[in-house]
């Protein structure tokens, strides 16, 4: 593949079990425990992967399969413990109704705030905030705190603030399953455009005719280990035909 705009190779990434109720000296006093391997979980296990610019890419697996650490990894929010990950562009990611927004700040003041962490100056994000709007079909509530919103209204919020960032890399992990069926149907037909224009979309979907829609390869993943990585229907077929048995 030539210059891949996201290259992984032999990607790790452990998390200890059990460890969110420690205290820092608890967990330190455990890292040196003779059984700290036999503690931690494996949530991938040597990913590897590439995706050329343009590429719709999908991450199939059941429950505690890893795609969502998975994307984690790509966007950034995690860095894998072991092996390499190369990304060369600007990464928007839908990862979590509601993350980098704060419910006290009207949805005008989370739209800037939102953008800074995508990457876009305040002059950028002045002259995209009308369009913003528009797409998000919020305008009367934009000066309203977010707290006021529902989570279909925030979720518009949200994918509108990612798309019109116009970033290379577009990463949404299930959200757009929380909106209403003409809001899906709009952003669907946004991410098409999207890869209408060359730019990349990575995704976490159950929903088949979605990642079909969207995407030209897919990888399945089951406990953290990569099963299979290929055309997407092949993937998908091979993953739904494994669920029946």
């Amino acid at each position: 593949m030539d210059d891949p705009i996201i290259s992984c190779q032999n990607v790790w990434k452990n998390f200890r079990k059990n460890s969110s109720g420690l205290l820092l000296r608890q967990r330190v006093a455990a890292w040196f425990e003779k059984d700290h391997a036999e503690n931690e979980f494996h949530a991938l296990k040597g990913i590897s992967f590439e995706i050329a610019r343009g590429e719709g890419l999908a991450i199939v697996g059941g429950n505690g399969a890893g795609k969502s650490t998975l994307l984690s990894v790509v966007a950034g929010l995690v860095p894998p413990d072991r092996g390499t990950l190369q990304v060369r562009g600007r990464i928007a990611a839908l990862m979590d109704l509601g993350a980098g927004f704060h419910p006290d700040l009207t949805g005008a003041e989370n739209v800037y705030i939102n953008a800074a962490l995508l990457g876009l100056t305040e002059a950028r994000t002045r002259d995209a905030f009308d369009s913003i709007v528009a797409f998000a079909g919020i305008g009367e509530y934009i000066d309203e705190p977010l707290r006021a919103y529902s989570s279909g209204m925030s979720l518009r919020l949200a994918f509108s603030v990612a798309v019109n960032v116009d970033p290379d890399i577009l990463i949404v992990d299930e959200v757009l399953a929380v909106g209403d069926t003409e809001f899906q149907a709009q952003c669907l037909e946004k991410i098409r455009g999207f890869r209408r224009c060359g730019k990349t979309f990575l995704c976490v979907s159950h929903n088949r005719a979605t990642v079909e829609n969207l995407c030209d390869r897919a990888l399945w993943l089951d406990h953290g280990e990569l099963i299979m990585h290929g055309d997407v229907r092949e993937v998908l077929d091979a993953y739904e035909g494994r669920v029946r048995s």
